[in-house]
């Protein structure tokens, strides 16, 4: 089969297309033909061996994909944790969730890692009660657009999105945004406050951690929380418990690969969210498609914010 794989860490150059024996499914686990593999922020990390999860190589990355179970025909998006850069992949069989009619692969695929994150942000980690104002950032991209339109449905009186461009910021509100700033730090915590009528923001969802981060976190009212669920900046942020203490702030950490060990927490929610776009409540915003060979450039085009949604790539191209 063809797949991408890499034999040392480094630049986009280091994801090589290559021939590899198929891999066979052990006990619990099921092989899927592969029609679409989602791309992650993640992904980009793992590729230079800086992601929470340290990779050993060689690796085919990827960790998730849509396709044909082999043993049944069903259509499937599964989490693989790595191999998913390929024609086929295996994963484990409680990992791998059937495809609804009403919804094709890409949407599919931007409901599972980037709609459960969402989900969780709300739901588990940021716990966002009725009438809670919520910041996003990075409002235009595969977890920040779902979180944008879970927003209201999930009890946010306000939402205030953040993307880096104005293109971006007329998404977010088409998406039901009640506002949409510019992410730059500099006075980024006075454009929060004043983008919720004048007063400290309750929850704030951060993917970007350094300067967004400290900006956000002061602009957060007394019990407001912050959920740190990405740091594309990779820089590390401090915060003093006498701070926490000082202003009833929380700092919370997501990360949904511990949700792995309880499935309820996915199967739950992602029922829920097949359900909601099914019915046309939420739309996934598929982005570009690249052919298999081209995952260089899918990172890229990912890590210098030239893309909107949820990118694929397509192993059959």
């Amino acid at each position: 089969m063809r797949a991408i794989q890499m034999t040392e860490f480094g630049g986009p150059e280091v994801l090589k297309l290559t021939e590899l024996a198929q891999p066979e499914p052990v006990s619990g686990e099921v092989l899927i033909k592969v029609t679409r593999a989602g791309l992650n922020f993640a992904d980009t990390h793992t590729r230079t061996n800086s992601y929470v999860r340290k990779a050993t190589l060689p690796l085919v990355p990827g960790g998730e994909v849509a396709g044909i179970r082999e043993d049944t025909g069903e259509r499937v998006v599964a989490l693989v944790g790595s191999g998913g850069y390929a024609e086929y992949a295996t994963a484990p069989s409680d990992l791998v969730f059937p495809i609804p009619a009403e919804l094709d692969d890409g949407t599919a695929l931007a409901l599972l890692i980037q709609g459960l994150t969402a989900w969780h942000l709300y739901r588990t980690s940021g716990r966002v009660q009725d009438g809670d104002s919520v910041v996003v950032h990075s409002a235009a991209g595969g977890v920040g657009s779902l979180a944008v339109q879970l927003g209201h449905p999930l009890g946010a009186g306000r939402v205030i999105a953040s993307a880096s461009s104005e293109e971006k910021r007329a998404l977010a509100l088409e998406l039901g945004a009640d506002a949409a700033i510019d992410p730059d730090p500099e006075g980024l915590t006075g454009r929060l406050i004043d983008a919720n009528r004048g007063t400290p923001v309750d929850v704030v969802f951060d993917m970007a951690g350094g300067e967004v981060f400290q900006a956000s976190y002061e602009a957060l009212a007394p019990f407001g929380r912050i959920v740190v669920c990405g740091i594309a900046s990779q820089q590390p942020n401090q915060v003093s418990t006498g701070s926490l203490l000082r202003h009833s702030r929380a700092v919370v950490g997501f990360y949904l690969f511990h949700c792995l060990e309880r499935p309820a927490m996915l199967t739950d929610a992602l029922s829920e969210l097949f359900a909601r776009a099914a019915r046309g409540e939420l739309e996934a915003i598929v982005g570009h498609t690249y052919p298999l060979e081209q995952a260089g450039q899918a990172h890229i085009d990912l890590r210098e914010r030239r893309t909107t949604g949820k990118l694929l790539l397509d192993p059959c191209a």
